[in-house]
């Protein structure tokens, strides 16, 4: 059985001790724990090759053991080296094992390696692949988040039933100082509110956060490119900060949140499966009770706990927080603007300038107020409005002619009617108070009172005089009135009253006839 032959450094060390401090072959072997025939044969080795100490000492480890060696033998015959880049996408697939591979393998090249080289080619190959990169962490740089995969609970005080909650975590690069609460979803509302109250425990801001591409989060979820959610993407803009979302599927982009969600559920969510809670604020406030304990809990290989190391790195490097708190909102992007320039939001109409018909337009949406967006330029902003099915509308929105619409009222028309004359006035009254809505008499009402253009005032006011007489409460009857030139004629005679026969004897009334 052949001898496992000796490293470059013992190579060195035997012919060091031998050629400079001139020791035996059993103090050699004894100072290296080898034998004294290993000592001899390398020995001999050098001397054949024409070597000495000095020449020892200036030669790398490559020509040193070619020197002494010789040269690699090259292999006799040649085998196929499977294709390990095949092999690994292969073994994803359910069911497929290296010795199904293997066979494959072996039909095609009947002649290449047996099972137990082929297996150590591909191990090989595995242990030169996924290199992981040491990240180092700048103080007061990343905020890491995300949510745990398990869930604490609570129970529904009145019905009884068991409620799955979400466990937010958020960890600083630096310090590995921990935040952690519970939440009733892992929507955006809550996902926002979850970052303001992580900054406010921080007492600052860092400079980027990075989340994983959940959908609160980002609704484009993209290895170069991630679309970031409208709100979340506002909130940092409120902070002074940015996000950076981990690629899709590489949970060592954000190693620091994964290893922190892993010692949030073994430290807190593990010492509570013995405790019952009614209420998500009982919950919050137990965790926040073992928070502190973790936070003060000495790190071994830092020797600190994460409290002294954040009063030490983070603390000092955090951005302040914003003066004013962030404002949450929704958004709907793309809405259509209808032919009449409103746009549709929870039930209720909004107007938007009438130059926008047809084009799409993007709302944001707070607890008061809603401002619609065109190509990032604000255009309108309304009172938030709760009434299904109503409209609120600016004046300014709207085309000159519907403008002019709305300033018409009941009494600016018959004050007008009265500038031409008492008829006018009357019949302008009689026509608003015959129709169902006064709006309806509107455009009877404008266009009597435009024929004093064409006509003049005083044939107007005797045209208006002659429809009253005869109860013609009409545009129509006015205009044909004065085309006719009825209204130089003199106004009809009055028709005859109608008097009751007087009672008398004569009479006999309908009881003669009973």
């Amino acid at each position: 059985m052949a001898t496992e032959r000796l490293s470059m450094r013992q190579t060195r060390e035997i012919l060091r001790q031998k050629w400079s401090l001139g020791r035996t072959h059993r103090e050699v072997a004894q100072s290296l724990r080898i034998s004294t025939g290993a000592v001899g044969t390398t020995v001999l080795r050098a001397r054949t090759a024409g070597l000495d100490w000095a020449q020892v000492d200036a030669l790398s480890d490559d020509v040193l053991h070619a020197r002494v060696y010789g040269p690699p033998t090259p292999p006799t015959h040649h085998r196929a080296v499977p294709d390990c880049a095949y092999l690994h996408a292969e073994r994803r697939r359910p069911g497929v094992t290296l010795e199904l591979l293997h066979l494959e393998y072996l039909e095609q090249h009947p002649d290449g390696y047996r099972y137990t080289q082929f297996c150590e080619v591909y191990r090989r190959w595995v242990q030169h692949r996924g290199l992981s990169m040491r990240q180092v962490h700048r103080a007061g740089a990343k905020l890491f988040v995300d949510y745990a995969g398990k869930k604490p609970t609570i129970i529904e005080a009145t019905t009884g039933e068991v409620i799955a909650v979400e466990l937010f975590v958020a960890v600083l690069g630096a310090s590995n100082y921990t935040y952690a609460e519970a939440t009733r979803t892992q929507q955006v509302p809550d996902w926002i509110a979850s970052h303001q109250r992580a900054f406010a425990f921080f007492g600052g801001v860092t400079e980027a956060i990075v989340p994983d591409q959940l959908k609160s989060g980002v609704v484009v979820s993209c290895r170069y490119e991630p679309g970031v959610q409208r709100t979340y993407d506002a909130f940092a803009q409120h902070y002074g900060t940015v996000i950076l979302p981990a690629r899709p599927a590489k949970p060592r982009d954000k190693a620091k949140i994964e290893v922190a969600v892993q010692i949030v559920e073994r430290w807190i969510l593990a010492r509570l499966r013995h405790e019952t809670f009614f209420s998500l604020a009982a919950l919050n406030a137990r965790i926040a009770e073992l928070l502190a304990d973790l936070n003060a809990r000495p790190m071994r290989l830092y020797r600190a706990s994460r409290r002294e190391l954040f009063a030490r790195l983070d603390q000092p490097a955090l951005r302040p927080l914003p003066a004013e708190a962030f404002v949450y909102s929704d958004w709907k992007i793309g809405a259509r603007v209808n032919i009449d320039y409103h746009i549709e939001l929870h039930g209720h109409y909004y107007s938007v300038p009438y130059a926008l018909v047809h084009e799409h337009v993007d709302a944001c949406l707070t607890a008061t107020t809603i401002e619609i967006f065109h190509r990032g330029q604000r255009i309108a902003a309304h009172p938030r409005r709760t009434a299904r099915g109503q409209h609120t509308t600016d004046p300014a929105h709207m085309p000159k002619a519907h403008q002019h619409h709305l300033e018409w009222t009941p009494s600016r028309l018959i004050d007008w009617a009265h500038t031409i004359g008492p008829h006018t006035a009357a019949l302008v009254q009689a026509i608003l108070a015959d129709r169902p809505h006064p709006e309806q008499g509107y455009r009877s009402c404008l266009g009597i009172l435009r024929l004093a253009k064409r006509d003049g005032a005083e044939r107007l006011e005797a045209a208006c005089a002659r429809a009253g007489a005869v109860d013609a409460r009409s545009y129509r009857h006015v205009d044909s009135i004065l085309k006719h030139g009825l209204d130089r004629l003199a106004p009809p005679a009055p028709s005859p009253q109608l008097t009751l026969t007087p009672v008398h004897e004569h009479l006999r009334g309908r009881d003669y006839y009973q």
